[in-house]
């Protein structure tokens, strides 16, 4: 970070900076996103358990915005915006040198800004980045905003097969964030002397290529799940009166149903409620 002048903040504290980089990076981002990819595989096996395994997460209430802050978030905003940091000061030479460990030090940072398009996107695709209104309608009106966790499964789907151009962008985001954190871990334990010997490090980036490629898979089973098995209708349907159940044993409130679930549910309720009132009206006037 030779461009950084040696007075300022960063160049002072660059140890401890690239440090907490390399950890936020591995625990809780890279871990978190093994739980988000393990989750979500879970549509491809049985849309029941996914949609429960949404409703445990969303138990939490008031303090799952606390969590999703304090352990995801911040912590992905700061290892984003100082890995373009290190992206602007750094050098490759794997034009010149077509050796192994240039090449995986390009690719680490191409996967890197990929990665944090990629999330940024998904986020906004997903749960529209806020939620209070009028933006989240408008988020919602931009393609936005599209997950509800009580039609999880349903929505999900729905949102990952809005066009063709979507399924693609997530097979990419998801391949660049799962390769950012294979050869990113491998990087870690060298960082942290966890592998400092040569043959450790062979030995690790085995293992860590072992990793992607199991952690790969978890990825094809999510994306295949929403965009391939998943039938949104039927989901919908089953969604819908597990809500209702929910509601009635008062498990959670008629406004706690009705602000989580799905827009596109919504509507379709006051299409429904329009077409009865219009029905009515024709049928008092005749």
């Amino acid at each position: 970070m030779s461009d950084v002048p040696s007075t300022s903040f960063l160049a002072r504290h660059e140890f401890l900076l690239r440090r907490l980089h390399s950890l936020s990076g591995v625990i809780p981002v890279g871990a978190y996103m093994c739980v988000h990819l393990g989750v979500n595989s879970l549509a491809s096996v049985s849309v029941p358990m996914f949609n429960r395994a949404v409703e445990q997460i969303h138990s939490l209430g008031p303090v799952l915005p606390i969590i999703e802050w304090t352990f995801i978030f911040l912590p992905i905003i700061y290892h984003a915006l100082y890995g373009v940091l290190i992206i602007r000061t750094g050098q490759s030479n794997s034009a010149a040198y077509r050796y192994g460990g240039n090449v995986r030090y390009t690719l680490q940072r191409i996967t890197g800004m990929l990665a944090m398009l990629f999330i940024a996107w998904h986020v906004f695709h997903m749960h529209g980045w806020f939620h209070f209104e009028p933006w989240h309608s408008t988020a919602q009106k931009l393609g936005g905003a599209q997950f509800a966790p009580f039609n999880a499964a349903s929505s999900a789907a729905d949102a990952m097969r809005m066009n063709a151009i979507v399924p693609i962008l997530y097979a990419i985001g998801v391949g660049s964030c799962i390769y950012h954190l294979a050869n990113g871990l491998w990087s870690f334990g060298i960082t942290w002397g966890l592998w400092i010997s040569p043959e450790a490090q062979k030995r690790a980036l085995v293992g860590c290529a072992a990793f992607g490629g199991v952690l790969s898979l978890v990825g094809i089973m999510a994306w295949s799940g929403f965009v391939l098995t998943v039938n949104s209708a039927e989901s919908k349907v089953l969604e819908d009166k597990r809500t209702e159940a929910r509601v009635a044993s008062g498990e959670i409130t008629a406004e706690e149903a009705e602000a989580k679930q799905s827009h596109s549910h919504k509507a379709t309720e006051k299409k429904q409620d329009k077409e009865v009132v219009n029905a009515e009206m024709e049928s008092s006037g005749s």
